[in-house]
């Protein structure tokens, strides 16, 4: 069972994370009702490739599966939310210090409520970008989900799942 959590309790073990500790990156805020989150992670020698910029692997790993956890949160237990895929595409090389910022709108939990209201799944996408400390762009990340209400909720109300 998935209980809200507290959003520095929630941070806390994110940052101790092994893959996140490992990779340095390292989540800096996360608002009390889970609907932003944000990501830094500094250049590093154990997270830069060949030619000296943010490996590529590490940019992804800094955007996943921070959607899916907010959401796990803002939905609350009577919801399965899975990451389902996941596109990346690299803008620029990464240096220094890069951000990806989280942000879940009430239109996106609204259209979440109505779109699953009957059982159904639900498969949105949702857009981060990855900054560097002048603000430009350096890769853009959008992660697809799977959402639908938990099937002893459909077995209630007589969905088909």
């Amino acid at each position: 069972m998935i209980t809200r959590m507290n959003s520095i309790v929630f941070k806390t073990m994110l940052n101790f994370y092994p893959p996140y500790w490992g990779t340095g990156v390292h989540i800096t805020r996360v608002l009390m009702d889970f609907k932003e989150l944000v990501v830094l992670m500094k250049l590093r020698w154990y997270n830069r490739n060949y030619i000296r910029t943010h490996f590529g692997g590490s940019l992804y790993a800094m955007t996943d599966p921070f959607y899916m956890l907010m959401l796990m949160q803002v939905l609350g237990r009577d919801y399965i939310v899975w990451d389902k895929a996941a596109h990346i595409e690299f803008v620029k090389p990464g240096k220094g210090t890069v951000r990806a910022e989280f942000r879940i709108i009430d239109e996106h939990v609204a259209a979440i409520i109505a779109r699953t209201a009957n059982g159904e799944k639900y498969l949105p996408d949702f857009k981060v970008d990855i900054t560097d400390e002048a603000g430009e762009i350096v890769a853009q990340v959008i992660k697809t989900l799977y959402i639908r209400k938990k099937k002893w909720l459909a077995a209630l109300h007589g969905w088909h799942t």
